[in-house]
């Protein structure tokens, strides 16, 4: 069974099984009352983290550096906001600790030094190619130049007027002499 859908299965099972051992200790409400205080609390404490990220990544861009690091920090973010608005005590702990700097920051180092495989071509082979040779995914290097398992070749197309284009043909390409 895949991860994300033994995730989507578990957590909100294990999320409703939590709630009721706390609302039989200290009540219901005051267990709904949680709930809605730390999500109110949780995007709170993200929106001062947001802009402090989107901060640091404007400044490294105005000294002439990508903002790697930000990009992923604000991609964690955006997990862990989504993580405190779901009801629950178990996302909630989760969006909490994502949302705690040095945790996060180290989370987002390590995932960085993991390889881009995971943010852009996490796809099961079908890796997306960008300019230059560059793929999105480690396996994908030798399914042709396309990414997509189709040749691409170099070809001069004449118009009738005489004038001449340079331009690539795919093999499938319907307008192929």
């Amino acid at each position: 069974m895949p991860f994300p859908l033994l995730a989507f299965i578990v957590i909100p099972i294990a999320e409703l099984l939590l709630l009721f051992e706390v609302a039989d200790l200290i009540g219901g409400l005051a267990t709904l009352g949680l709930v809605i205080v730390t999500a109110f609390v949780g995007i709170n404490v993200l929106r001062i983290q947001g802009f402090s990220t989107l901060s640091r990544a404007n400044q490294r861009m105005a000294g002439g550096e990508l903002p790697g690091q930000e990009i992923v920090e604000g991609l964690l973010l955006a997990f862990a906001g989504a993580l405190l608005l779901t009801p629950g005590l178990i996302t909630d702990a989760i969006g909490f600790v994502l949302l705690t700097p040095p945790l996060r920051q180290r989370l987002a180092a390590r995932l960085m030094r993991s390889g881009t495989g995971f943010f852009v071509g996490g796809m099961g082979g079908r890796g997306t190619t960008f300019g230059g040779g560059f793929t999105g995914h480690r396996g994908s290097r030798d399914q042709g130049s396309s990414g997509a398992g189709g040749d691409t070749i170099d070809g001069e197309v004449v118009d009738r007027d005489g004038g001449s284009s340079h331009e690539k043909l795919s093999d499938n390409d319907p307008n192929r002499p």
